[in-house]
């Protein structure tokens, strides 16, 4: 297992061994002792998630203010551009963001600790999206920033996604900032 640490502090893209053959590929997504020595990931999982969705579908920027949760993400079938962004005010590395693509042909993960605002956009025609999270979803503490933030300044590798309605509602970071 290679981890690569990104600018965003604890953010990981986590790329597993694969063991592929004539036949496919094995692949563990998740050992608990092996991403504790390794990877750094010592919180619990309480909660796994499975999303599918259609090309050109965005999903985010979320996360959860009152029980936020760190995420393992991965991509089981297709392909997606996976975000991260630090929307913490107080942090050296707010209004950044990270992405990656992550997809079933490379088997790359990434580790989003609690704190940040997570989403991602179907690359593929559909996409299996599966996610482990540390803390249960409450949507009492939803929160999250508009995907396309100028602040956040992400290349984004589609202009016009399909988005939720709820996501086309979400505030800037401008907007976060003079909340609090």
């Amino acid at each position: 297992m290679r981890v690569t640490r990104t600018e965003l502090a604890g953010v990981l893209l986590i790329e597993p061994h694969t063991h592929r053959d004539e036949r496919g590929f094995f692949l563990e997504t998740f050992q608990a002792k092996r991403y504790r020595e390794v990877a750094g990931i010592t919180l619990p999982f309480v909660q796994d998630n499975h999303s599918r969705s259609g090309r050109g579908v965005l999903r985010g920027l979320h996360l959860q203010t009152a029980r936020p949760q760190g995420k393992l993400v991965r991509v089981a079938c297709g392909e997606v551009f996976d975000v991260a962004a630090d929307i913490d005010p107080e942090s050296h590395t707010f209004g950044r963001g990270f992405g990656a693509v992550l997809s079933d042909r490379n088997q790359h993960q990434l580790w989003i600790p609690p704190g940040y605002a997570h989403g991602y956009l179907v690359l593929s025609e559909v996409a299996d999206f599966e996610y482990k999270c540390t803390d249960y979803y409450d949507p009492t503490a939803e929160a999250g920033v508009v995907w396309n933030d100028p602040a956040l300044a992400i290349d984004w590798p589609l202009d016009t996604p399909t988005l939720s309605a709820k996501d086309r509602l979400l505030p800037t970071l401008a907007e976060i900032k003079r909340r609090r």
